[in-house]
C-alpha cells in the first residue's frame, strides 16, 4: 500500500480592484515537501475576466501569471526568488499581498496521488 503524502494548496485569485476585495479563482498551486515539488496551473478565460472587470489588461495578467509559474517551477527566467528551495518558493508565492494576483491561505491535504489530487482540486475550485 502506498503511503499517503501530505500536501498544501492555495487557490490563485485575480483581484482587479484590491480595495473591493472581489476576486475570481484563476488557478491553483500545490506543494508537497516530501516530493519536493510545486504544481501550478491557471486558466485565463478572457470573456469571463472582461465581464468581471471590463478595464482589465488581460495581457498584463497573463504576464503576471506566467511569472508566478516561472517562480513556482524554479525556472532561471523567474528571477532570484525562483532560485529559492521549493518550500521557500511556495511560502513566497502564498504570502499575503495587496496586488491583482493573490492566493488564498494555504490548506493541507493527504493523498495517495498528487496528480489526481491536483486535478480534483483544480476542477472543484477553478473551473
Amino acid at each position: 500500500m502506498q503511503e499517503k503524502q501530505l500536501y498544501e494548496y492555495a487557490v490563485i485569485r485575480l483581484v482587479p480592484k484590491v480595495d473591493r476585495e472581489e476576486f475570481l479563482n484563476v488557478g491553483l498551486i500545490l506543494f508537497c515537501k516530501k516530493a519536493k515539488q510545486i504544481k501550478v496551473r491557471f486558466t485565463i478565460d478572457a470573456r469571463r475576466l472582461q465581464a468581471f472587470a471590463p478595464d482589465l489588461d488581460i495581457e498584463q495578467i497573463q504576464l503576471n501569471l506566467d511569472s508566478f509559474a516561472k517562480i513556482a517551477h524554479g525556472l532561471p527566467t523567474g528571477g532570484p526568488i525562483a532560485q529559492f528551495e521549493v518550500p521557500e518558493r511556495f511560502r513566497w508565492l502564498t504570502a499575503v499581498r495587496s496586488s491583482v494576483i493573490q492566493t488564498s491561505r494555504p490548506h493541507p491535504g493527504l493523498c495517495n496521488d498528487l496528480d489526481l489530487a491536483f486535478e480534483r482540486l483544480y476542477a472543484e475550485l477553478v473551473l
